[in-house]
């Protein structure tokens, strides 16, 4: 909502293609990309390896960063504390704030366990390394449910790796979202 193809689309300028037709873009991507070499070690990227952006490893690692200019978002600890912030989106209006208060931050939110949780399931398991469900414990104070991981592996969208990451399968990444609100549940 408010981009340029989302408006294109509302106004009937811009044509999607169907589900069927897009998971088979999808599949037809991950085989091209393979092919050339350039595996998916996340969902929508594809590299060398070696090659893979540290950049946004960063964020599906849930790691920590600022975030600086107009529109920008951040993940800080503060006294062990995760802050998320948002600077204001609008150029000139983030300009005014920052002359005004020396930073155009509009949001600083201290997340709860359970919203710590849910990002490091949402942002770690687009990635082909998986999560480390202690790490989600520690973060959260719960446990992802065996039951869950379970049936999730017995429709082969989720499986469990030597070093006891879980990741999403290849048949599990165009449900991702499902696969997450079933974890996070």
């Amino acid at each position: 909502m408010g981009t340029r193809y989302y408006d294109l689309f509302n106004a009937g300028k811009l044509k999607m293609p169907d589900e069927d037709l897009s998971a088979d873009f999808y599949e037809l991507t991950q085989e091209l990309t393979l092919k050339a070499g350039l595996p998916a070690y996340e969902i929508s990227n594809h590299a060398r390896p070696g090659q893979e952006s540290r950049h946004n490893l960063l964020y599906w690692r849930y790691g920590e960063y600022v975030g600086i200019g107009p529109g920008a978002h951040g993940r800080l600890l503060i006294d062990n504390k995760r802050h998320a912030t948002a600077a204001e989106k609008l150029p000139f209006e983030w300009q005014k704030k920052v002359a005004q208060r020396g930073h155009g931050l509009v949001t600083d939110d201290i997340l709860t366990w359970e919203e710590e949780g849910d990002e490091l399931l949402v942002m770690g398991l687009r990635l082909r390394e998986g999560i480390d469900p202690r790490r989600f414990t520690k973060l959260s104070g719960r446990s992802i449910s065996d039951r869950q991981i379970n049936e999730l592996k017995s429709i082969g969208f989720v499986e469990t790796l030597p070093n006891g990451f879980i990741r999403v399968t290849d048949k599990g990444w165009p449900v991702l979202d499902a696969v997450v609100a079933d974890l996070a549940a």
